[in-house]
């Protein structure tokens, strides 16, 4: 099982190494995808975490008993399909692959799964059509 989660790590966890626990304690595999955090200072990442349910829960609590706030990623990217011009800009911008562009066709292709929220694609657009989109409830 996958998840994408948004990991909010209070002043006094950011120096402890709880990342490196969940996976030697819960065989959890982490990929980092966007982090803003440092010593002394609270932080978040953007993760994805790959493990058995039984064990992304074990891990999840453990990050939980020791401060850190854990929540699915509540935001996605969209775009205004009919109106995009296949520049191609968002694409270049886009570190994740999520947008994607090149032959046959020559058209963009989105692949929500692999996006990040990173943002970048609305600022390369020149005109203008992506925009987030937040979850309800969330």
């Amino acid at each position: 099982m996958i998840k994408k989660l948004v990991l909010s790590f209070p002043v006094d966890a950011t120096d402890r190494s709880l990342t490196y626990d969940l996976v030697k304690l819960y065989d959890i595999r982490i990929n980092i995808l966007k982090a803003e955090i440092e010593a002394g200072k609270s932080g978040k990442l953007l993760v994805e975490l790959e493990a058995d349910e039984t064990q992304l829960e074990k891990g999840i609590a453990y990050l939980e008993g020791n401060g850190v706030s854990v929540s699915p990623l509540s935001s996605k990217i969209s775009y205004d399909e009919a109106r995009c011009i296949q520049c191609g800009n968002c694409a270049s911008a886009c570190f994740s692959h999520a947008l994607t562009i090149g032959a046959p066709d020559w058209l963009l292709k989105f692949n929500p799964e692999k996006c990040i929220v990173c943002k970048l694609c609305l600022k390369s657009c020149p005109l203008k059509l992506f925009r987030i989109e937040f979850a309800e409830g969330i």
